[in-house]
């Protein structure tokens, strides 16, 4: 049975096929059958460009298990990131903590 859970949003960035690097414009996060990996139910990350062929696209399947880890290993970084930004560019914003799932 499908799950119908999907959530779209905009990307901006590159993803590489082969030897080729592309720009991004939109970002896909499922949860439905594994289409490659031998496991049941994944996460999917799909990453393409709406304006390319088919195949300027970028995807993973992750387990949930793997998918909670990357989310928490993305906010602890997004956060350190948000800081160093503050502190090079002098915006002043104060850190927040981020704790992993």
């Amino acid at each position: 049975m499908c799950t119908s859970i999907i959530e779209i949003a905009p990307a901006e960035g590159m993803a590489k096929r082969g030897d080729e690097w592309f720009p991004l414009t939109q970002s896909v996060v499922a949860y439905d059958h594994a289409r490659h990996a031998p496991l049941g139910d994944v996460i999917t990350l799909d990453f393409f460009n709406t304006s390319l062929d088919a195949g300027a696209r970028a995807a993973v399947e992750l387990t949930l298990e793997s998918a909670k880890e990357l989310r928490a290993a993305l906010d602890r970084a997004i956060a350190a990131a948000e800081y160093e930004e503050a502190e090079v560019r002098g915006k002043g914003a104060m850190p927040q903590l981020v704790r992993a799932a």
